[in-house]
């Protein structure tokens, strides 16, 4: 395996890079990689073109990251700089978007305290045998079909699934819910969308709300219920976005980090071969995979609350502040041949930084892992012959756009037995996201 190709170096060069991050090209967006190399050595304190106006600073060494996951002087208080998350986000999901991942304490640490405990690592672990199950039988419906969109019918289709046996919703209700939220997630950052994605957005503020109703009158052993009947209760503002931010963020992190652990696999069949032959080290190739090609790119919204400075660069209050998660995880001053997939890789849970650090480190955390960690199990135990379609079209499937909030694959197409002489039994299988 070989190191990613550097990026340029010099004046010209670097405007080059910086103008290339700050659009989102086509090129940076496919493989990021060799731009924060460059970065890192040249700019690691790296102001960006005005992104909607205001001035913006990317952090890409790991050292910087890390500390500013956690410094107070970042906020992430939408109310404290709301002209400039609207700016950016747009102002329709104010009453949503108002949660727990957007807060700074004392109202961060109440949230947080109260997620955390109906979050407990008894009952995600106790999903152990459900989350393996969906599992299963999603992979069975895959198993039609000789080519399949891993994307569409399996990375998708699992951390939606649990995520709504975790907050029992009901089965007959799902399609509608997911379909809203499919909404949300394809118009969010389309202007010509914006009439359908106000629709959505007060659908789902409704159809939450009236979840959230009828488990407080009929309560039972399951999330919602701990959540509603915390000693700290929530009022049902927060519970409507506390629901929300678990589900929009929680599916598709994990959903992106099936196809890309998945892919990365296939194209180092050593590092397949090193878990087919040895199952145990499923979950410490599931951080090593989160290090290498996580699928949170960039962190989310954080604003400079008063003026800073980082390794000489000055950042003014107001400032936007964006901290490059996957330069960070791949900075050679933190981590040994950091462009090197190595499964056997000791020592990453609680190093790199796929899950933040911090006051806000991710809270679904634990149940990421154990979906992952099923995922590539049950997908090994499966198809152990299966390969990519077209390996060229599956590396440049990657998310195209100017916001590189998510690292993720479009669609992963793959051929599950390549031996089976008799093609698919059925159209290649196919599950709207």
């Amino acid at each position: 395996m070989t190191q990613e190709k550097a990026a340029p170096s010099g004046g010209a060069a670097l405007h080059a890079i910086v103008s290339a991050v700050a659009a989102g090209a086509p090129e940076y967006r496919t493989c990021p990689h060799p731009v924060y190399a460059a970065l890192r050595e040249q700019a690691p304190v790296c102001p960006l073109t005005p992104r909607h106006g205001v001035d913006t600073y990317l952090i890409t060494r790991y050292d910087d990251a890390r500390d500013a996951l956690s410094d107070p002087r970042f906020s992430k208080n939408m109310r404290g700089a709301l002209d400039t998350y609207h700016a950016v986000y747009g102002s329709f999901f104010d009453a949503l978007d108002d949660n727990v991942l957007f807060s700074d304490p004392p109202r961060h640490t109440r949230l947080r305290r109260v997620l955390r405990g109906a979050f407990t690592p008894r009952r995600v672990e106790a999903m152990r045998p459900r989350v393996t199950e969906i599992a299963e039988g999603l992979l069975r419906e895959c198993a039609k079909s000789n080519t399949v969109d891993l994307m569409s019918t399996f990375a998708f289709p699992l951390p939606i699934a649990v995520l709504c046996e975790l907050m029992s919703i009901p089965e007959e209700d799902r399609p509608e819910i997911l379909g809203q939220f499919s909404v949300v997630t394809r118009a969010r950052f389309d202007p010509r969308m914006r009439a359908e994605l106000q629709a959505a957005q007060e659908w789902l503020q409704g159809r939450l709300a009236r979840l959230i109703s009828y488990t407080r009158e009929h309560p039972s052993d399951c999330f919602l219920s701990d959540l509603i009947q915390a000693d700290e209760a929530l009022d049902d503002a927060d519970l409507v976005s506390s629901l929300w931010v678990l589900f929009f963020a929680g599916h598709k992190t994990t959903a992106y980090q099936i196809g890309n652990s998945v892919l990365d696999l296939l194209l180092h069949p050593a590092q397949l071969e090193m878990i087919r032959r040895d199952p145990l080290l499923i979950p410490r190739a599931v951080e090593e995979l989160v290090r290498f090609e996580g699928s949170v790119e960039t962190s989310t919204f954080r604003y400079a609350a008063e003026d800073a400075e980082i390794r000489g660069t000055a950042i003014p209050r107001g400032s936007l502040v964006q901290i490059a998660i996957s330069s960070a995880n791949r900075d050679p001053e933190k981590f040994d041949s950091p462009d090197v997939l190595d499964v056997t890789r000791e020592g990453l849970h609680g190093m790199h930084l796929g899950f933040g650090h911090g006051t806000h480190y991710c809270l679904g955390a634990p149940l990421a892992r154990l979906e992952l960690e099923i995922a590539l199990s049950c997908l090994l135990r499966e198809f152990p012959r299966m390969e990519l379609a077209d390996a060229e079209e599956s590396k440049g499937a990657w998310l195209k756009g100017p916001v590189a909030a998510f690292r993720g694959l479009e669609q992963l197409r793959l051929v599950l037995d390549p031996s089976r002489p008799d093609g698919d039994l059925a159209p290649m299988a196919s599950v709207a996201t």
